[in-house]
């Protein structure tokens, strides 16, 4: 079958077409912007680009056109494909009619730490020998990729992972992606309000996570942290799978920090008396979350605690999620992915329990659709308390004042409206750390490319340690 993707360069439409063509399927797709590091990875896949909505690109038709949920009625491809009469289907809805059926679908969602507790549970299932499917919207770093196809686990089932996004299908199925993918076990992380652009408040997105609990079956799981109010709210509307909940004094599942980082912990199931340690190389009470929520689920399918914990002792990570890219002399600069005030407050939390009183640097750049609509501004001056220092970054297309955000800033704070006075002050602030001795975290917090700033910023850094 040829299929052709518009908007094919997203992460998960271009993780979609890479499983697709692994299916055997001919691939074509087009995007505005085709550009690395997605194009390269579709070009290298056998997949066909296309630069822009030209509706020539149609003719003649193919199989089946599948819509990115960033297009929208007037792009032109959108337009001929309806006047035309062809064939067209949103990319939840593909995936979950054909690639995901008959298998055992293990979906990650919430409002923070989909990604990470995907690549986690991935990594487990994986290092038990269970030759997991998945599509993540990042690139785990333990596998390389953001999707694969997978393969048969010993048990005679294919258990496929998936991020599982709130956000909504397409331009013509409003519902959230995540009511297509019939979870067998269902993770759901957390759950604030976000993506105030099609979303009201956090009843909406309540009223989305409670259809997708609807579609898990009796024989599945719920799984979710037992503290969180919000997520409760969603399953007292009504759960007819097994639940298995974590975190809370009387919860069946608990865990134990051995160290404040949570770089190390037990976890403990106290109906089976199963017990585990996790010893690994990340921190954050956040990132202990996810990974009580990937050993449980990885628990329902038969995988044992100490085996679940063992893979995360060799768990690397997610690109662009805490990812350390440079370190010399005392300063260590990472990227992350971090765009909402929990989010932001829970890795810099992190953070400061693991390097003591070394200084961090925050730098920020707003620029989610909620950020853009200047939604949670107060939580933003809170979320930075245990940095000492915040820049934050106002790119053209945030039309409220980040200055009421910097001036309330429980940390010391400056706005910058260009790229290179922004880095100017960051190099500033590396020079007065290396003058007085003092070790330096600098932490690049955006959801998109933040105009190559991250790679000026390393190229600057290695300069300056070659001239000193």
């Amino acid at each position: 079958m040829h299929l052709h993707i518009l908007g094919i360069c997203g992460t998960f439409m271009g993780s979609l077409a890479q499983l697709a063509k692994s299916a055997g399927h001919r691939v074509s797709g087009c995007d505005a912007n085709v550009y690395p590091p997605m194009s390269t990875q579709l070009q290298q896949a056998g997949i066909e680009l296309v630069e822009g909505f030209d509706p020539v690109q149609l003719q003649p038709a193919p199989d089946l056109i599948i819509i990115g949920n960033a297009l929208s009625r007037g792009n032109p491809c959108v337009e001929y494909t309806l006047d035309q009469g062809l064939s067209y289907m949103s990319g939840p809805q593909w995936l979950g009619d054909t690639l995901l059926k008959n298998k055992h679908v293990l979906a990650v969602s919430g409002t923070h730490g989909k990604t990470t507790t995907s690549s986690m549970l991935a990594k487990i299932l994986d290092n038990a020998g269970y030759h997991p499917g998945y599509l993540i919207g990042g690139v785990p770093q333990d596998f390389g990729v953001s999707a694969r196809i997978g393969g048969m686990a010993p048990d005679g089932k294919q258990y496929f992972v998936i991020e599982a996004d709130e956000y909504d299908t397409a331009f013509f199925d409003k519902r959230s992606k995540f009511v297509h993918y019939h979870s067998n076990s269902l993770i759901i992380n957390n759950l604030e309000f976000d993506h105030a652009d099609i979303f009201d408040d956090l009843a909406a997105i309540q009223k989305q996570f409670h259809h997708c609990v609807r579609t898990v079956p009796r024989s599945g799981s719920v799984i979710y942290p037992a503290d969180d109010t919000a997520v409760l709210g969603v399953i007292e509307q009504g759960c007819w799978s097994q639940q298995q909940n974590f975190g809370s004094a009387d919860a069946p599942w608990q865990y134990r920090l051995e160290k404040n980082d949570g770089s190390q912990f037990q976890v403990i199931n106290r109906v089976t008396k199963q017990t585990g340690q996790v010893n690994w190389q990340h921190s954050g009470l956040h990132n202990v979350k996810n990974a009580m929520a990937a050993i449980v689920a990885a628990n329902q399918i038969g995988i044992d605690v100490k085996q679940a914990c063992d893979a995360l002792n060799k768990f690397v990570g997610v690109k662009r999620r805490m990812e350390l890219i440079y370190s010399s002399q005392n300063i260590w600069v990472y990227d992350d992915f971090a765009h909402h005030p929990t989010a932001i407050n829970t890795t810099i939390d992190g953070l400061r329990a693991k390097v003591g009183d070394a200084e961090i640097v925050a730098v920020i750049e707003p620029r989610s659709a909620t950020m853009k609509l200047g939604v949670h501004q107060q939580a933003l001056s809170l979320a930075v308390a245990n940095a000492d220092q915040v820049m934050w970054y106002q790119n053209a297309n945030i039309d409220w004042d980040l200055g009421a955000v910097a001036e309330s800033s429980a940390a010391k704070a400056s706005i910058s409206k260009d790229i290179d006075s922004l880095q100017r002050k960051l190099l500033h602030a590396v020079k007065e750390s290396q003058a007085d001795g003092k070790p330096i975290h600098i932490v690049i917090m955006s959801n998109g490319g933040f105009e190559g700033f991250h790679l000026s910023v390393v190229k600057q850094l290695r300069y300056l340690m070659t001239v000193q």
